[in-house]
């Protein structure tokens, strides 16, 4: 590499560096404002019920307290009055619950998916409900409508069971009568339709509305706030908003604004669906028709109990998304009916495909593999695409556990790429047999840098040599790796997946807490001291081995080749608290790679003649 290539090399991991201290600084400022501007904690009558409740449809009752507001306000959220009926069906697959307080859905409980696989707090494994729950203690239900005070009321639906799920009816002041029908369906889908009809004899003027699709949560404590917040669609693109874009923060951390108490989005009917997602988890609303616009707000959450945070840390923060529809005017005896298709289940691509493919809306983009550097224009989404549906095809087929499939899809693309990596390796070698005539052309021409570097060109052309093709593997293997990244990051395939000591390929890799080491930076300690993870460290070894082992360009001085081979260590700031099944990859395909190098090595030295012949021939025949 010449010195053009170091300190391209040096301004790449200065700039990673202060974009990770930038992310803690960002980190801290969201910390202070969470606590500056606290927000009403969610209703107790908003509790899920327990989803290992009987099969069927089960009524039960609560009472909370009443928080009257002023007539004619604006309200985007429910005053908590009288006593709220709940509704509790399930199909097998996931539990409703549906509350008359807002005449939505409450929680949807997923019967497939345990609510916490693994905590790295203290080592220990922490339960707050024995399955994964949606929208969990979120201050308003999914599908609740808002808007101004007198068109919400105080806010309580009668339910009603039906055959294949509830009714919610609630009759105004003003002869407006709002029902909501909502059916179970395949798929997470829940088949939603809102009507509103005037009884009165006059026109009704109907201010803006909202239709709650639900609030984005953290399913446990080790979530961070980068993986969960809004997204909208318009039918062919996505537009994300996640949480820290609230509080100031822009997108990939690198601009700052300020903070936000909401988002918006959309016109001209061109919302195709909105969705509140975390990590593993959307919830997606998906009109009929589309809606004029979507609007986002933060919540303040209850705090995750034992698990093990400091006392000082701030309430969980969730977001809550909305579709928007304008005002308008209702007729007489007239009445207007909107149908909202909600999906509540996993970032699962082979569900959300289909349901994409059915609507043909895009739905399957709430993967949100595309977004930001991750799409490396449109190839890391495509390699990430192609990785997930690899990884999960191996594990129908082999019924290996993920990790062993992450060891495999690694070995696959290694011998993919075997030909340009020992092509590659076979040029370094040859460049480094050619550095005495190399050093030679510089004494000769160093007063001609145009000279020299032309003359260095026709020494390598004239013996096969290239310049790039030491970095050409690792340019190739770029989209594969951003793939990996982004597939890893929302591939609720992993969640859970278990590896050797590994309890949970999407998280670290945590064995134990050293106690006493919070001071460490770039968010490597905890408050209760630093998480010894075992695969990010074997992964920056075997990469710092790699680069002792790798060949040095030629005209390389002795300071450059060791900040080069000390670079990978750069590594373990990034990784360390990322998810293990990233590290199981990167640490298995080095390995390979230096397999692969003693492979090419020993193969070369197989016919050492030849080679010499041909480097040592080609100069005496130019005089």
């Amino acid at each position: 590499m010449d010195k053009t290539g170091i300190i391209v090399v040096s301004l790449c991991v200065l700039l990673m560096g202060w974009w990770m201290y930038d992310q803690n600084q960002r980190q801290q400022a969201q910390i202070r404002w969470e606590q500056a501007h606290p927000q009403p904690k969610p209703a107790s009558g908003l509790t899920p019920t327990n989803p290992n409740g009987a099969t069927g449809t089960v009524v039960s009752a609560t009472t909370t307290a009443t928080t009257p507001a002023a007539a004619g306000a604006a309200v985007f959220s429910l005053p908590q009055t009288g006593t709220a009926q709940t509704i509790t069906l399930t199909n097998g697959r996931a539990v409703y619950t549906f509350t008359s307080r807002g005449g939505g859905l409450q929680t949807v409980a997923l019967l497939d998916f345990p609510e916490t696989i693994s905590a790295r707090w203290k080592g220990q494994i922490h339960h707050s409900e024995p399955v994964a729950s949606l929208n969990t203690h979120a201050p308003v239900p999914m599908l609740a409508l808002l808007g101004d005070q007198d068109f919400v009321g105080d806010g309580n639906f009668t339910l009603t069971p039906l055959a294949d799920g509830v009714r919610a009816e609630k009759a105004m002041a003003d002869g407006l009568v709002i029902a909501k029908e909502f059916h179970l369906s395949s798929n997470y889908l829940v088949n939603a339709s809102i009507t509103l009809k005037n009884t009165s004899t006059s026109p009704l003027n109907l201010l803006p509305q909202e239709i709650v699709a639900g609030t984005a949560t953290p399913m446990d404590a080790d979530d961070t706030g980068l993986l969960w917040g809004a997204m909208w669609c318009d039918g062919t693109n996505i537009t994300d908003s996640p949480l820290p874009l609230f509080t100031g923060g822009g997108a990939m951390g690198c601009s700052r604004g300020s903070p936000r108490t909401e988002i918006r989005g959309g016109t001209n009917n061109n919302v195709a669906w909105v969705s509140a997602h975390n990590q593993f988890f959307a919830i997606l609303a998906m009109p009929t028709g589309g809606a004029s616009g979507m609007v986002a707000r933060t919540v303040t959450l209850p705090r995750f109990q034992d698990a093990g945070m400091a006392t000082n840390s701030p309430a969980p923060q969730g977001v809550q998304t909305a579709l928007v529809y304008p005002a308008q005017t209702l007729a007489p005896n007239a009445s207007l009916e909107r149908d909202v298709t909600v999906y509540a289940g996993p970032k699962e691509l082979r569900t959300l495909a289909v349901i994409a493919e059915q609507r043909s809306n895009h739905a399957d983009l709430v993967m949100n593999f595309g977004s930001g550097f991750s799409s490396f224009w449109g190839v890391g989404t495509f390699f990430a695409k192609l990785l997930l549906s690899g990884m999960n095809l191996l594990h129908d087929v082999t019924h290996l556990g993920y990790g062993w499939v992450i060891v495999l899809i690694t070995v696959i693309i290694r011998l993919m790429f075997w030909p340009l990596t020992a092509k590659s390796t076979r040029s370094m070698k040859k460049m480094q047999a050619l550095a005495p005539e190399i050093a030679a052309l510089k004494e000769k021409y160093k007063d001609d840098v145009q000279k020299f570097t032309a003359k260095q060109m026709e020494l390598w052309k004239k013996n096969g040599v290239s310049p790039v093709s030491g970095c050409l593997p690792m340019l190739v293997q770029m989209p594969v790796f951003i793939g990996f990244f982004t597939m890893i990051r929302s591939a609720i395939e992993l969640r859970g997946a278990s590896f050797l000591w590994a309890t949970d390929l999407s998280k670290p890799d945590t064995i134990f807490m050293i106690p006493g080491i919070t001071f460490l930076p770039f968010n490597l300690s905890t408050p209760e001291g630093l998480p010894l993870n075992l695969l990010p460290l074997m992964m920056v070894s075997v990469m710092l081995w790699q680069s002792h082992k790798t060949p040095t360009s030629p005209g390389m001085d002795p300071a450059q080749q060791k900040m080069m081979r000390w670079i990978p260590a750069i590594f373990i700031l990034l990784f360390y608290n990322y998810s293990s099944g990233l590290a199981l990859y990167m640490t298995v395909s080095t390995l390979l790679g230096i397999l692969q190098m003693k492979v090419t090595k020993t193969v070369a030295a197989a016919a050492p003649a030849v080679e010499t012949k041909a480097l040592t021939t080609a100069p005496k025949k130019k005089k």
